[in-house]
């Protein structure tokens, strides 16, 4: 059984739900029309990864203030995570341990504030149904993309609708909801700006990758290499389909971080 089938079966079976929302959702869906979906869906709550991004930069923060000789690569992304490990395993020394990605910084969250609700990640990543099922299935995370919701959405028939009085259950308005973006992470942690110019490295694309962390070993300079398997970063997902360009991606997720709630 595939992540659409198996959430159409809870849903099916009124299984209490949390819906963990990535933040590249505006490319897709309006706020907070996609909360009033959700709902009829029968998501019990609805949560803003942005919040466990926020914990990720917290641990991230953390680690090099601990650690302030060490130089790191950050591992929010697990396919470059699972690159590095099946590819490129002499650089696995570099990924940042014990900093949990935001989907899995925000599950625990949903764990704490809702015992008992299974937490559902909805984003662009598919990479992400692995790191869900190998790495944390003790937080039994089910991963569906916008593409596979968007068919739960019709073999359910909800449509658009949109109730003005919907709001995210767990909401985090503020920087970390640019964490699709490339360089999401050094901007919303506040690295672009205290370290010095050149220790922090920006990547995405998969044609960079490899090079970049080739080279990330011996520019001794770079502190952290901030990388992004997919183009302009989770706004390039393959679970988006949106006819969209990347700079109108870009402006879509800027626009919903400019919100005050």
């Amino acid at each position: 059984m595939n992540e659409t089938d198996t959430l159409i079966e809870l849903l099916e079976k009124k299984a209490k739900l949390t819906a963990m929302v990535a933040p590249s959702f505006p490319i897709i869906f309006g706020y907070p029309t996609i909360i009033t979906m959700l709902k009829k869906l029968g998501f019990t709550y609805t949560v803003e990864v942005a919040s466990g991004a926020k914990k990720t930069n917290e641990q991230l923060l953390k680690l090099l203030q601990e650690n302030p000789n060490s130089r790191y690569i950050t591992s929010p992304c697990p396919t470059v995570v699972r690159m590095i490990r099946k590819q490129m395993p002499r650089y696995e020394k570099y990924l940042t341990k014990n900093v949990d990605s935001p989907m899995v910084a925000t599950a625990k969250i949903v764990r704490e504030k809702f015992p008992g609700v299974r937490p559902v990640f909805i984003g662009p990543c598919i990479v992400k149904k692995l790191e869900a099922t190998e790495d944390f299935p003790e937080l039994e995370i089910l991963v569906v993309t916008y593409n596979e919701l968007n068919q739960v959405f019709k073999h359910f028939s909800i449509t658009e609708e949109t109730n003005p009085y919907d709001k995210f259950d767990i909401s985090e308005p503020g920087l970390t909801r640019l964490y699709p973006i490339d360089g999401g992470l050094s901007h919303s942690s506040g690295l672009t700006k205290s370290f010095t110019q050149g220790e922090v490295q920006i990547v995405s694309n998969w044609n960079n990758c490899q090079e970049a962390i080739k080279n990330f070993e011996t520019n001794t300079k770079v502190r952290l290499l901030d990388i992004l398997f997919c183009d302009g970063g989770c706004i390039g997902g393959p679970g988006i389909t949106s006819p969209l360009s990347r700079e109108e991606r870009i402006e879509k997720v800027k626009t919903y971080a400019n919100q005050s709630s």
